[in-house]
């Protein structure tokens, strides 16, 4: 069955067309370049990975209770709609919302692989092509990965969030070299992450766990590479320039706090999208989910050296404002042992059952006639 019989609702159009704007530059320079950057290649290089071998994909997943959410996250829950579901409808309300977010994860790594391209096409400095090429490589692996996931597992995907697909297209639209590096490696790429983390931190099932780990290991890396190149570049910038590129942060961070509704999902169970709306805005969960999904933004934002007036105010008014003193290298740390600590338990598992396994042969073999 093809992706688009597995769609809740048709996507508004098959193939998304954005017209290509800036230029392709050449470097001619092919020795010197950052340290940092040069290493972060280096380990961009080390740590490929394959999913369809580093994944568990034999581990059964429940369509009706992928991620061992609790109701209490729901948004539907304890309203006059609740009352009235059954046990099923609840099961398939559980899986529409998952299908809602992975697929707009799904959505959001093409949208990175094709700016991850874009930046080895247009950005100056060749450490930098080197390293944007490793990311859409990285990028590749994580569409193919949910997508994977959504087609095997889940068996239903949603079509791109309007929001999420508007601020794509404002990213890719720009003919500034360093638009996509600050509109998807620190806006969407930093929003991703902090998603992909609540999730991986609070789900009870191991494989949508594990995708979670791994990915967000490659992602740490993602966000930093953004963070070195702009930091070092919007030194350079005059307070003009800084004050466009805050203005595209302050609008990018709303687009991106309203799409976080899930509205659709409440759509496709009856609920009016007014309605939907005021139960999202009442939902105490959604709320602290939101302000949750800040705390990759804010601190790298600050961090890379934008920080005016005006995108201080617009934190405040989030409520996102005194998330600039998080320590991000503290959690992409994590992020990385994470991962690596997921990899030594299941490792350490698997060797214990082939143990188990030789001992009972050897056992069955002395017990031979």
């Amino acid at each position: 069955m093809s992706t688009q019989d597995r769609y809740t609702n048709a996507p508004s159009e098959p193939t998304w067309q954005v017209p290509a704007t800036g230029s392709a530059r050449f470097s001619w320079e092919y020795e010197d370049g950052r340290e940092r950057l040069l290493a972060l290649y280096q380990k961009g290089k080390d740590k490929q990975w394959d999913g369809a071998k580093r994944i568990d994909w034999d581990l059964e997943v429940d369509p009706y209770d992928p991620l061992g959410t609790p109701d209490e996250a729901l948004t539907l829950y304890g309203t006059r709609h609740w009352a009235k579901m059954t046990e099923r409808d609840k099961g398939e309300l559980r899986k529409h919302y998952t299908s809602w977010q992975f697929s707009q994860f799904l959505h959001g790594e093409q949208g990175a692989m094709v700016c991850a391209a874009r930046i080895v096409e247009s950005v100056p400095d060749l450490d930098a092509k080197f390293y944007s090429a490793t990311q859409t490589m990285d990028e590749a692996r994580h569409a193919e990965i949910y997508g994977r996931f959504l087609h095997e597992k889940i068996g239903m995907l949603y079509p791109i969030n309007d929001n999420l697909q508007s601020l794509l297209g404002d990213t890719l639209r720009d003919s500034r070299w360093d638009m996509p590096y600050l509109g998807m490696q620190v806006l969407i790429e930093g929003l991703a992450l902090a998603a992909f983390g609540m999730i991986r931190d609070t789900t009870t099932k191991p494989l949508p766990k594990q995708i979670l780990a791994y990915i967000m290991q490659d992602e740490a890396r993602h966000v930093a590479f953004g963070r070195m190149a702009l930091r070092d570049y919007y030194q350079q910038l005059s307070d003009a320039e800084l004050r466009e590129r805050e203005e595209f942060v302050i609008e990018g961070c709303y687009l991106m706090r309203d799409r976080l509704r899930g509205v659709e999902v409440l759509e496709n169970f009856g609920v009016s999208k007014k309605e939907a709306e005021e139960y999202s805005e009442q939902s105490e969960f959604l709320h602290l989910f939101r302000k949750l999904l800040f705390s990759r933004i804010v601190p790298c934002v600050k961090d890379i050296g934008l920080w005016g007036e005006r995108l201080q105010k617009a934190y405040l008014d989030m409520g996102v404002f005194e998330m600039g003193d998080a320590s991000l290298d503290l959690l992409m740390s994590q992020d990385e042992e994470i991962a690596e600590q997921l990899d030594r338990e299941r490792f350490a598992a698997e060797e214990q059952e082939r143990v188990a396994e030789v001992a009972q042969a050897v056992a069955e073999g002395a017990d031979a006639p």
